[in-house]
């Protein structure tokens, strides 16, 4: 068995509530200098809400970020490793799926979340897409 998914994870990803406004998201993805966030019902772990979702899905349709809510944008299924999973597997969900990012859930409860920059480090360390994921952010 390979590298697992816990060794390259992002563990601990900031999360946001279905029912939040879009404007709530983008302010908090603003603030944590982020383009992602898990987003999270009473129910579990829903999906993962991206900066792209929010520019794609909301400004330009023409909808109001501050009624619309994070569960009218966020993709309906969610696709999720364990963070026991061998990284192939995860990587084999991103392409399967064309995802950039996976929640991590060990059970019902998240754990993590990673992304094809983590993985683009743990493969190919002196890739430009690792110099780039490995930076600091601009700001």
């Amino acid at each position: 068995m390979g590298q697992q998914v816990k060794n390259i994870m992002t563990s601990a990803p900031l999360t946001i509530d279905v029912d939040a406004p879009i404007t709530a998201a983008a302010e908090l993805m603003r603030d944590a200098d982020i383009g992602a966030l898990v987003v999270t019902a009473t129910s579990g772990v829903r999906g993962v809400l991206t900066d792209r979702d929010v520019t794609v899905r909301v400004v330009a349709t023409g909808a109001d970020p501050a009624t619309t809510a994070v569960g009218d944008v966020v993709a309906p299924d969610l696709v999720a490793v364990s963070p026991h999973d061998d990284v192939d597997t995860a990587t084999e969900l991103m392409r399967t799926n064309a995802l950039r990012r996976l929640p991590v859930l060990d059970g019902d409860n998240l754990v993590g979340i990673v992304s094809l920059g983590d993985l683009a480090i743990d493969r190919d360390p002196t890739s430009p897409l690792a110099d780039i994921s490995s930076e600091a952010p601009n700001n």
